[in-house]
């Protein structure tokens, strides 16, 4: 399966029903899990990289457009 971050990054980032809040809230959840994982040294589930990834580059898409249109 491949994963196409910037198509699934720019659906959250225009998706009205999520919040600011939503996208902290679920980013801070998932470092919060990597950090238990890492710290009883279990193998990283590449899952999480990708979905903090995807949420991340969401929420900077979504910060970024709302500069440009309150210039």
């Amino acid at each position: 399966m491949k994963l196409d971050i910037a198509t699934m990054s720019a659906r959250l980032a225009s998706d009205a029903k999520l919040t600011d809040y939503d996208f902290w809230r679920a980013i801070k959840m998932i470092d919060d899990e990597l950090y238990q994982i890492e710290r009883r040294g279990r193998p990283i589930p590449m899952q999480m990289i990708y979905a903090r990834h995807v949420l991340k580059t969401a929420r900077s898409k979504r910060l970024h457009s709302r500069d440009i249109w309150s210039d």
